[in-house]
């Protein structure tokens, strides 16, 4: 598939800067969103002049709510008549101890990380359909299958939301020949990817010495991300498209980029199927016996 139209949500940086100059090289129109108008500006004077007629930039924070939403997608659809891929990538992590944080910190997570997502996919999907040869993207995380780390309970709790949310869209939307793409990336070295200040606001004296580890491990490891995420940015593109990499090779649905993640996802399934195993017997004992109900 290419010769399409672009949503992506978070195009200014990261992630979502990388697939809007990867779509435009190949031909794709594209759609670029973010929260700063300074940064889509600098976006677009980034670009190579033969890109500048296939890009159009819009404003939108996806936390703003469903309805205003929905008003920057239908006019961004207008740009060129509809919209043919959508890619959620806008998302941030608020790390912090999951009672300092409480449900605070919880729902500013989640509006970012999963109803941010939600808006933007519900907004888009009619013009999915109307593409007979849709594409939604959401960019999860492998954080969802290493919860057990100090500091990361509300984000991956975040994107455990989203990348059900999208399984559930996987099965939903195959009827319309819309086809879902849960991407779940480890750690990638990618701009102001742990700016956010460790969450203070509450602090419990219990998790003194907790909090000063944890606040040091985040301070500490940007620049340390094992992965690449040019290399990331066009396996996933590459799947969009169903060429490279991906050519000739069935609709992944998941794809797990990183060897980070693979260890995490790997272990996380490992760990469920020895406590399936080691309580077998207790899992089959609360079946219903027939017989004594007749």
């Amino acid at each position: 598939m290419a010769g399409g139209i672009w949503f992506i949500t978070g195009a200014t940086s990261g992630f979502g800067k990388r697939f809007a100059v990867l779509a435009l090289s190949r031909g794709e129109r594209v759609i670029a969103t973010g929260r700063s108008l300074v940064k889509l500006q600098a976006l677009v004077s980034s670009l190579k002049p033969e890109f500048l007629e296939h890009i159009r930039t819009e404003q939108l924070d996806v936390t703003a709510g469903a309805h205003e939403v929905k008003v920057v997608v239908d006019r961004a659809a207008k740009h060129w008549g509809g919209i043919d891929v959508l890619v959620n990538n806008a998302g941030i992590g608020y790390p912090g101890l999951t009672e300092e944080g409480g449900t605070k910190l919880l729902r500013r997570q989640f509006e970012a990380n999963l109803f941010g997502v939600a808006d933007v996919s519900t907004a888009a999907l009619p013009y999915l359909r109307q593409s007979k040869n849709g594409r939604l993207v959401v960019v999860g995380s492998r954080s969802a299958w290493s919860a057990g780390k100090f500091g990361i309970g509300p984000y991956a709790a975040s994107k455990a939301a989203v990348n059900t949310l999208a399984e559930n869209l996987m099965f939903e939307l195959a009827p319309f020949n819309i086809k879902v793409l849960l991407v779940l990336p480890g750690a990638f070295h990618t701009e102001g990817i742990n700016d956010q200040k460790f969450f203070t606001e509450n602090p419990i004296s219990v998790y003194d010495e907790t909090r000063a580890a944890s606040i040091k491990f985040f301070s500490s490891i940007n620049g340390k991300q094992p992965s690449d995420p040019d290399k990331g940015a066009e396996v996933v593109v590459d799947v969009i498209q169903e060429q490279g990499i991906a050519e000739g090779r069935p609709w992944p649905y998941y794809l797990v980029l990183g060897e980070d993640a693979e260890a995490d996802i790997r272990s996380k399934c490992n760990k469920l199927l020895a406590n399936l195993d080691e309580w077998a017997g207790v899992t089959r004992s609360v079946k219903i016996d027939r017989q004594t109900l007749n």
